[in-house]
Order: C-alpha cells, then sequence, then structure tokens
C-alpha cells in the first residue's frame, strides 16, 4: 500500500508537469523533445500504479486462501478434526459437513404407471406442487414444488425419481428424515366422495351398498378415480345425498333390509335385518 501511495504521489506530479508542459508547447515556449519526455514519464508513472495494484490484488488473494469458505449458506455438524490436528489437501474426511436447509431438497420415487400423467401436466418442466407430510402421512410439513424429474426409470424397481425443493421457513425438514411426498396434479371440484371403507371389490370390480328409500340396499357398481387415506374419490355410479353402508357389508345381499345404527349401538336388531353403519355421499 505504501509502495502505491508513493508512485501516486510521484504520478500526480508528472501529471502537474504535463498539464503546464502542455500549455507552453502551444505557445511554442517549450520544445517538442521536453514536452514528449513529461508525457512518457506520466504513462510510465501510470504503469507502475498499476502493478502496484496487481501486487495488491494478489496478496488479498494468497490471504483468502488462509480463510475456508462455504459456497452455500447452511448448517454444520459436528467437527471432525479437533484444535492442534494438522489437515491435508488430500484427507478424504474434510474438517466439517455443512448442509444446506434453506431451501431443502426431497427426492421421491412414484411407480412408471404414473410418468404419463406427471408429463401431461407439465411435470417435465418443473413447478407442480408438493406436500411434505410426516411419517404418518396426516401433518403436512411444508409446501414446495416438483424441480426436477429423472431421465430414467429404474427398471428394477419400476419408479421413476422425483426431486421437489421447499423453502423450510420453520426448519420443519431436517436432512436424513423420512417423510412422505405428495405431488398434486390436479383438482377436482364437486366430486362425489365416500370413506374408503364403503368401497368393496368383487369378481367384475368395485361395487358398493346403496340404501334404498325403503331400507333395502342395492349392490351398485361404482368406479373409483383415487384412495387417500380414509376417503375414496368416486368416478361414476353414486350421486351426492345417496346413503351407503360403511360397515357390515359381510352381511348383507342384494335385496337385505337393514336397520340403520351406530357404530356403538347394543340393542339387539330384528333376526331379518342387519346392522349397518351408513355415510352419505358428499362433494368434495
Amino acid at each position: 500500500m505504501a509502495k502505491k501511495a508513493q508512485d501516486e504521489a510521484q504520478l500526480g506530479n508528472a501529471q502537474v508537469v504535463l498539464k503546464r508542459n502542455t500549455e507552453l508547447l502551444a505557445r511554442k515556449v517549450l520544445d517538442q523533445q521536453t514536452f514528449d519526455t513529461s508525457k512518457f514519464a506520466v504513462d510510465q508513472f501510470q504503469a507502475t500504479v498499476q502493478a502496484d495494484q496487481a501486487a495488491i490484488d494478489n496478496a488479498k488473494t494468497q490471504l483468502d486462501y488462509t480463510h475456508i469458505k462455504s459456497p452455500f449458506d447452511g448448517r454444520t455438524g459436528i467437527r471432525l478434526v479437533d484444535v492442534g490436528n494438522v489437515v491435508h489437501a488430500t484427507d478424504t474426511g474434510g474438517i466439517v459437513v455443512i448442509t444446506q436447509l434453506q431451501p431443502i431438497s426431497v427426492v421421491f420415487t412414484l411407480p412408471e404407471q404414473s410418468l404419463q400423467a406427471i408429463l401431461n401436466q407439465g411435470g417435465a418442466h418443473g413447478g407442480l406442487p408438493v406436500s411434505a407430510l410426516d411419517r404418518g402421512n396426516t401433518t403436512a410439513l411444508d409446501q414446495g414444488s416438483l424441480t426436477v424429474v429423472d431421465n430414467e426409470i429404474d427398471q428394477t424397481t419400476g419408479t421413476v425419481k422425483l426431486k421437489a425443493t421447499f423453502p423450510n421457513n420453520d426448519l420443519k425438514l431436517w436432512p436424513g428424515k423420512f417423510v412422505n411426498a405428495r405431488l398434486v396434479l390436479t383438482t377436482r371440484k364437486n366430486a362425489t366422495v365416500i370413506p374408503s371403507s364403503v368401497v368393496q371389490r368383487g369378481p367384475q370390480g368395485t361395487y358398493a351398498y346403496v340404501i334404498k328409500p325403503d331400507k333395502s340396499v342395492e349392490m351398485r357398481r361404482i368406479k373409483i378415480a383415487q384412495t387417500e387415506a380414509s376417503l375414496a374419490l368416486v368416478d361414476n355410479g353414486l350421486q351426492p345425498g345417496e346413503e351407503v353402508v360403511v360397515d357390515g357389508q359381510y352381511k348383507l345381499q342384494p335385496g337385505a333390509h337393514v336397520e340403520l345404527t351406530t357404530p356403538h349401538a347394543s340393542s339387539p336388531s330384528p333376526e331379518r335385518k342387519s346392522q349397518t353403519r351408513t355415510a352419505k355421499t358428499t362433494k368434495s
């Protein structure tokens, strides 16, 4: 720094001399050789100052090499070496592990049969909403978006790998933590929803027992679009407001009459009637 300041002072003096000589040359009081000498002196000191600055920048770079900086913000884990240990550039263990938490990524897999539906919704370009839920699949931890769909299907498992990114503002997601990911492709409004226990399966597909006004039951074929937790989304076969049998279907056959009871009812029912729990179809 001192050498640069010295050279800058000499540069300033040379520039003053050049300015004065320029005026004298214009008035034909100064010869051309003296003017050229003062001009070249300015150029020389400018180069010297630039060389001084380059030396300073190089010294700062060398000083930076004495500090280890993380390329991203994150959280450090337990240090792998202690004060006084000797470290080398070839050490494989490193000094400490830094993990990025905000944002954080979640990698999950889906069956290859789901890939086309994801691509149809533009999933290849990312942006589809993804929810991260706890191990029990009941509590939402964070909301993020799909960022990457893997470029190949795992032939061993028949699944495709996806990655979603979450802001993780509340730090509910932690590296290595097991979570369930729920990818949202579309939202259906005014759809018919029933408890999943209503859905029965037989040789001809899925069906449900529907309760008629006279308390007899009808076995009706239904088409289920999707089952999530305790709810099933019905594509067709049921109308909103119809009553369906939730429990006790193994006692029924088409045309049988039922007596509607609560799950904890203890009074015996007539011999010709079966106890059932019921629910009305609803819109979601």
